[in-house]
């Protein structure tokens, strides 16, 4: 049967965006009144629009090609920029109405005031401002990469590793790359912490193994002296893309498994490793990509069969919704689990003691350290990007975890 199409949200949605738009136009109509600005904001807009559904349906039959890129982006910058516009120029009116209700209390009579030209002056340079950012982060921001650091204190730390130092990254979707020259940057950074330990907590590509070919000499550049570890994300299984056969799929994710390998990663399937030093060990594990809404291939119980209740346990899981739906609450301790995914939505601000993405509406913890039940989670806010192709305000992230015994 026929799906039917609901649409009434669809016309609320059209609504409101064009109502935005005129409320927009409005303010604009306040500094610049000629005759002209009226029909060409409209063309322009109209345009886009049609243009955006245009590219979308090619996108369902080609892929994201370079149209779809310019289109989609060029309509999200516009879009956010007239949202900021529209609510400095409501706190503006706002703040005029009531003023002009204040006249008629003092026996003045109701007389609305006229726009003030310094509001929608500042909602202009917001408007620009807004631009700016984004320029920003599509030329500069997707690849300003940032070191964080994080101590992290146990009780049940085996002496041997006190001090031991690991270094995470996730979320390298190699396919949205195009300057090998900046992610050359970024694996210097990371090689430049000499770290014990390296980590990859998934998403290698965005849906194709051959994506990572470009890069395979650089991020094979990462070494360190207790090994390269990583495990798959959703991404990697190339979910998201339509293949000739299931046979295809399979072959393409065996391919990209070797290319993990190419790369000197060692993949963990359900499975852990042992490492040693000075007669004590730790255990680290890695499942394949369980999150909710994004598939739940990965067992853990299988990752750590053979293991004990009171071993040093590290979890590499792609996605962080796996921590509150198992781990925290795992009857074995897993003393730290290293996760990714969320890529802070490569949008938010981080500053002034304020942490804020809209991704924090779908996941409960979206970046950087939680600890709950003694143990801890670390959600890294990914190496490369998807779908926006840059970053603001929530940068590009290689983490340097330090363990310590308390």
């Amino acid at each position: 049967m026929k799906r039917k199409l609901n649409i009434i949200p669809l016309l609320i949605v059209a609504f409101m965006f064009f109502a935005l738009n005129g409320y927009v136009l409005s303010g604009l109509g306040t500094l610049n009144q000629s005759t002209w600005l009226s029909p060409v904001f409209w063309v322009f807009i109209v345009g886009l629009t049609f243009a955006l559904f245009y590219a979308i349906q090619q996108m369902r039959i080609q892929g994201i090609n370079r149209f779809f890129q310019i289109v989609s982006h060029t309509f999200l910058i516009i879009f956010t920029a007239e949202v900021v516009f529209a609510i400095v120029l409501l706190l503006g009116d706002v703040y005029r109405f009531l003023f002009s209700v204040t006249g008629s209390f003092n026996g003045n009579g109701f007389h609305l005031l006229a726009r003030s030209n310094n509001w929608v002056y500042f909602a202009f340079a917001m408007f620009c401002l807004t631009i700016a950012l984004f320029a920003y982060g599509i030329t500069q921001g997707k690849y300003a990469y940032r070191i964080i650091k994080h101590t992290l204190y146990f009780d049940d730390l085996p002496k041997a590793f006190d001090g031991f130092t690991l270094t995470q990254i996730s979320d390298v979707h190699a396919g949205s790359f195009t300057n090998p020259k900046a992610v050359q940057k970024g694996i210097d950074l990371i090689n430049a912490q000499k770290s014990d330990l390296f980590v990859f907590t998934g998403d290698l590509v965005n849906n194709v193994a051959s994506e990572i070919v470009p890069y395979i000499g650089h991020f094979s550049q990462i070494t360190a002296p207790f090994g390269q570890f990583s495990v798959l994300g959703n991404h990697d299984y190339g979910d998201y893309v339509k293949w000739p056969s299931e046979a295809e799929k399979i072959k393409n994710l065996d391919q990209l498994k070797a290319y993990h390998k190419a790369l000197g990663f060692k993949l963990l399937l359900d499975e852990h490793v042992e490492l040693h030093k000075n007669g004590e060990k730790i255990i680290l594990a890695g499942i394949e990509n369980w999150g909710i809404g994004f598939g739940e291939r990965g067992d853990l119980n299988k990752a750590l069969a053979n293991t004990a209740t009171g071993d040093f346990k590290i979890l590499l899981s792609h996605d962080p919704s796996h921590w509150d739906a198992q781990v925290k609450n795992y009857p074995s301790n897993i003393q730290l689990s290293l996760a990714g995914h969320t890529h802070g939505m490569q949008f938010g601000i981080e500053a002034f003691g304020i942490k804020w993405s809209p991704v924090k509406y779908r996941y409960k913890h979206w970046a950087g350290i939680k600890t709950e039940n003694n143990r801890y989670l670390n959600v890294n806010r990914g190496f490369g990007f998807l779908g926006f192709s840059g970053r603001i305000g929530i940068w590009p992230e290689i983490t340097v975890i330090e363990l310590k015994r308390k």
